[in-house]
This record gives structure tokens, C-alpha cells and sequence, in this order.
């Protein structure tokens, strides 16, 4: 039993370190991008334009939802009027680049790892070094910067669907007049509300994407072991966006 723990533990951090020198690399590799740009171009329209739709259906959900819940909850103190300013920091600073963040971890990080484990079983990132190029640059680099310079916008465009949403339940569902709504969001949102959303669609750029290049690297086994990496890509994105998302927040909340 000892034996079996010590070697589960090695292994762990024995993949720690690799994916930490995997990590290295894709970043070391930003400066070929000219080379690149094509991957990067499709990547970028993948895991940008193609998202939209995923991301608009569960912000605008969840935007809906909250001011439906938090109205009925306001209503009974008598404090319906501070409902735009109740969804509008929670959107802003939590839902907003969450959600995108475990959709996008679910959209674009299962088929960064699918795709990677396919070529990885098919051994094409094998023949890709054999003809002198560096699979990280050509795999994983144009996905990264992809992610970085996609997940803003959406990032914004989910904060925006959100409130919209909660804007229109407010008037249809709670009979809250518009301008009430809009009075108690704009002059309330300071400065780091904003901070603490958007530094987070980096963070989850990051995550999601190197996360789901290693396991798709380093899938073996046939079909079914990019299956097995493709979910562990997916579950590890996932939980680690979710950590990522409180560590954030507390961390820009406390310094400004």
C-alpha cells in the first residue's frame, strides 16, 4: 500500500513538472507567431466567434435567473430599487467571466484535447519533430494566444447579456421601472468590479488551455485514452477555473 501511495505521489509531481516545463515552453514560443498566424487565425475563430452562441445562452440565463431571486429576496425588505446594483456587481465581478470560463473549458478545452489525443495516438505530433517542428509552437502556442486575446470580449459580451437579462426581468417580472434599475448600477460600479472580472478571462485563458494541450500531449492508449485525457482535461480545467475564480477576486479585492 506504502509503495503504491509513494509511486502515485511520484508521478504526480513528476507530471507537475512537466506540465510546468510544458507551460514554459508555449509561452517562450509567442515570439514565432508571425510563423504561425494562419493556426492562430483558426483558433481564434474557434474558441472566439464560434463561442458566442454558448456564452449568451448561459449568461443570459443566469442574468434572468439572479434578478428574478434576488428581486423576490429585496421585495421583502422593501429594497427592490437596489436590484441593478445587487446583479450588476454579482454578473460583473463572479457570474459573468465564470460562467464563460467553464463553458469555454467545456467547448474549446475538450476539443483542444480531443484533437491533440487524436494526433498524439496517431503519432502526427511524432512526425511533426521528425520534420523539425516544435509541436508546441505549432499545437499549442496559437491556441494560447488565441485564448488570451479571445476570452476578453466574450468575457464582456457575458457580463453584457447578463445585465441585460436582469435589466429586462426587473421591468417585465418585478414592474421595476428602467431607469430605477440603470440609476442603481451606473454610478455605483467602481473601477475595480471591472478589474476583478476581466483579470480573471487571462487567468482562465491560461488555465483552460494549457491544461487541455498537456492532456491532449500526453494521451496514450488508443481511442479510448484520448477519451480519458480529453475528460481529465476537461475536469482539471474546470475545478482549477473555479479555484482560480475565488483566488482572484480575494486577491484584487483586498489590494485595491
Amino acid at each position: 500500500m506504502g509503495h503504491h501511495l509513494t509511486l502515485r505521489i511520484k508521478g504526480f509531481f513528476l507530471t507537475m513538472q512537466d506540465f510546468f516545463f510544458f507551460s514554459v515552453r508555449a509561452f517562450a514560443t509567442m515570439p514565432k507567431i508571425r510563423r504561425y498566424w494562419r493556426d492562430f487565425l483558426d483558433q481564434a475563430a474557434i474558441c472566439g466567434a464560434d463561442s458566442i452562441p454558448i456564452v449568451l445562452v448561459s449568461a443570459i440565463s443566469i442574468g434572468s435567473l439572479l434578478a428574478i431571486e434576488v428581486g423576490n429576496l429585496l421585495e421583502d425588505f422593501g429594497a427592490k430599487t437596489m436590484l441593478g446594483r445587487s446583479t450588476s456587481i454579482s454578473v460583473i465581478r463572479e457570474l459573468g467571466p465564470l460562467l464563460m470560463g467553464l463553458m469555454l473549458s467545456a467547448r474549446f478545452g475538450s476539443r483542444n484535447g480531443a484533437e491533440l489525443g487524436a494526433m498524439q495516438i496517431s503519432e502526427q505530433i511524432d512526425a511533426l519533430r521528425a520534420f523539425g517542428t516544435d509541436p508546441v509552437a505549432k499545437l499549442v502556442m496559437p491556441r494560447l494566444l488565441a485564448a488570451l486575446i479571445m476570452f476578453l470580449p466574450l468575457t464582456a459580451l457575458s457580463d453584457f447579456a447578463g445585465l441585460y437579462s436582469a435589466a429586462y426581468m426587473a421591468e417585465h417580472y418585478h414592474h421595476l421601472d428602467p431607469g430605477i434599475f440603470w440609476n442603481s448600477v451606473y454610478p455605483r460600479l467602481a473601477l475595480k468590479d471591472f478589474v476583478v472580472g476581466f483579470a480573471k478571462a487571462p487567468v482562465f485563458a491560461v488555465i483552460i488551455t494549457l491544461v487541455s494541450s498537456f492532456n491532449g500531449f500526453s494521451a496514450s492508449g488508443g481511442t479510448s485514452g484520448v477519451g480519458r485525457s480529453t475528460i481529465k482535461g476537461i475536469v482539471v480545467s474546470s475545478g482549477l477555473v473555479l479555484i482560480a475564480n475565488f483566488y482572484v477576486s480575494k486577491i484584487v479585492l483586498e489590494n485595491m
